[in-house]
This record gives structure tokens, sequence and C-alpha cells, in this order.
């Protein structure tokens, strides 16, 4: 008796183009705003308005767009802290902790040295020392994980909330700003600060070199392949000669490295200080950033400006509807582009093959017989 063939099949794609595959990177997304508009006017309100209004806030004046960049810089960092070590399987889940991390090295010498050495000294110091601590911070898990094959991802967790307390240590401590009480420590000085590029701070310019390294990096570099190497298979690449531990160890430091120049940036360049509160989240939103971009650095920068745009222009939506459709809808707008744009890759690695008709009826003859 022959099985009948199942209406539907799935089948592994390996010819798709890399055009074709943003294509349906870019029609989830406009799947998400169709029916986020839907649920807009569910409310009562005109989803074309409401778009047009968040669009505005975001990019409508030059103050909006230096704001939305603001917002970009730090998450396109996080991103590229992760993609090395995503790109070999290595789940690194604590660039929030190498960021704070980051920014304590940075501070340390902010605060120490800022009314003694000039700012084309102090700034390449503090942005040095913020990548060294981060990457150390990167590389403690990775040693554990090289010498005792330690699970990364709790590993890489857990360091996040040690960095967070030694940050709230020290903001009632030891750096704590006058008068005691505060919790709080002080604001740079003119010399710790980054200057500012037609608005922008100048970190946003650090980021796109971080960027072009990135690339270039992961695509051009020995380093780089022998991430990808490692990434398909430890045992492959062992076989091939290459130290599998010391390549663990060398990506994460510098996956480290640039989550801790990003918290240089942020203490430096946007928040002149130091806060338990310096990665902002972002460590944990850079993961899905990455992973929309295919790791891609060139693709991450359209990622991320695309959920800046949707955070900034989301303080709009308030103005526009009076407080009757919250702050809150955009991180309903937000989770759905992210849902659909996940989902785009199940038809982007697979696709869909439907029983024909003509063939169950012949194979209905066949049993027939």
């Amino acid at each position: 008796m022959n099985k009948k063939e199942p209406l539907i099949r799935l089948a592994k794609r390996d010819d798709i183009s890399t055009a074709k595959a943003w294509a349906i990177r870019i029609a989830s997304i406009f799947v998400a705003l169709i029916l986020f508009g839907g649920l807009i006017l569910a409310v009562g309100f005109n989803p074309v308005s409401v778009y047009s209004a968040m669009i505005g806030g975001a990019l409508g004046s030059s103050l909006n767009i230096q704001q939305t960049i603001k917002i970009m810089i730090p998450l396109l960092g996080a991103a590229l802290a992760i993609a090395p070590a995503f790109k070999m399987k290595f789940w690194n889940i604590g660039v929030e902790g190498q960021i704070t991390v980051g920014g304590i090295f940075a501070t340390f010498f902010a605060l120490n040295f800022q009314n003694v050495w000039p700012s084309w000294v102090l700034l390449p110091v503090m942005c040095i020392a913020a990548a060294i601590g981060g990457g150390l911070w990167g590389l403690l898990p990775a040693a554990f994980r090289a010498k005792w094959g330690t699970n990364e991802t709790l590993f890489t967790l857990m360091l996040n909330y040690i960095a967070i307390g030694i940050v709230k240590y020290l903001q009632g401590g030891p750096w704590e700003k006058s008068p005691k009480g505060t919790q709080m420590i002080e604001r740079f000085g003119t010399a710790a600060r980054l200057p500012n590029v037609w608005g922008i701070t100048a970190g946003g310019f650090i980021i796109l070199a971080l960027v072009i390294f990135m690339y270039c990096y992961l695509r051009f570099t020995k380093h780089g392949y022998q991430i990808a190497v490692v990434g398909e298979s430890e045992a492959t690449a062992r076989y091939a000669g290459i130290e599998v531990g010391k390549v663990i160890m060398r990506t994460m430091f510098v996956s480290g490295a640039i989550a801790g120049i990003v918290g240089f940036i942020v203490v430096s360049g946007i928040n002149y200080t130091l806060s338990d509160s310096v990665a902002g989240g972002v460590g944990f939103t850079g993961i899905t950033v990455a992973w929309l971009a295919a790791l891609n650095p060139i693709g991450m920068i359209f990622i991320s400006l695309l959920l800046a745009v949707l955070t900034k222009g989301a303080s709009t939506i308030n103005t526009l509807t009076h407080n009757a459709l919250p702050e809150s809808m955009s991180d309903m707008l937000t989770g759905l582009i992210l849902f659909c744009m996940l989902s785009s890759e199940f038809f982007i690695r697979y696709r869909m093959i439907f029983r024909k008709k003509n063939h169950s009826a012949s194979a209905g003859k066949e049993a027939a017989s």
C-alpha cells in the first residue's frame, strides 16, 4: 500500500540569492505594518496619521534626526560586538556587562585625569581603557569555555549582573559625588567629553569605522575564516589544525573590546557620566539586530536605524492622540516587526512544496489497480 503524499512538504533552500532574501525580509516589515495598522484602526485611529507622526517624530527635523541617531549608535555598536561571537556560535549574552565594564574603565580616567590631561590625550586613553576592560570581561567566560567547556550563555548572562553591581557600589561609594547620599557619579568635564559633529556625537563615526572594520575582519582575514570554521564545526577546525581554544578567547576579546568602546561612547559622548543603566538594554536588543542582519555589519546599520526610528517616533504618538494611544504601542509595533522578520527567516531557509492534484489522482489510480 502506497503512503499518501502530504499536502505540503518542506524543502531546504540552497540557492536563494541575497537580493531575494532581503526582499523577503523587507516584505515582512510591510506585513507587520499592515497588521499593526489594523490594530490602530480597531481602537479608532487613522493608521496613516499615526505612522506619519512616528516618522515625523523621528526624522521630521534635524533635532529629531540627531536624537534618532543618538538611539541608534549604541544599538549598532552592541550588534557589532555580538557578531563575531555569534558567527563562532559562542552565545555571548553578556554584551550588557561588557558595555558596563568598558564604561567603568573609561570613567576611571575621566574622573582622575580630566583636569590634568588635555582632551586629545584623555579621550584616546579612555577609549583604549574601555576596549581593554570590555575585552577582559569577555575573555573571562571564553577562557572557562575553552579550558573546561562551561556553558557560555549562563556565564555571560550572570556577568551582566556582576558588572551592574560594581557600578552601584561605585555610585554609592568611592565615586559618589558630593553631597553624599545622591547615589550618583559626577558628570564629566569638557576634556572627558567626545565632541559633537553636526549635532551628533563623534562616537557615531567611531561606530561607522567599527562597521567597516568588522565587515573586513569577518570576510577577508584569516581570523575571520577561522571564526567561520569553528562556528561550523569545532571538530573540523581541530582537524584542519586550528587551535579552537585560542580562537574562542581571541574572538571573545574582540567582541568584548567593541562592547567596551560602546560603553566609552555612551559615558563620554551621550550621558557624560556613568550609571548602572549605562547599557540601557542595547546588549539584548543588539542580539535581535545582529540576527536579523544575518551577522552582516552593513545590514545591521539598516536594522538598528529602523528600531531607532520606531523608538524615537513613539514619543509623538501621545501628542497626536492626546495620550489616548500610549507610547507602549510602539513596543507592540516593534515586537510585530521583529516577529515577522524572524518568521521571514523560515521562508528564506525553506520553501513549501504543495502536492499536485494530478500526481495525487494518479497515485490513487495506482493504489486502486
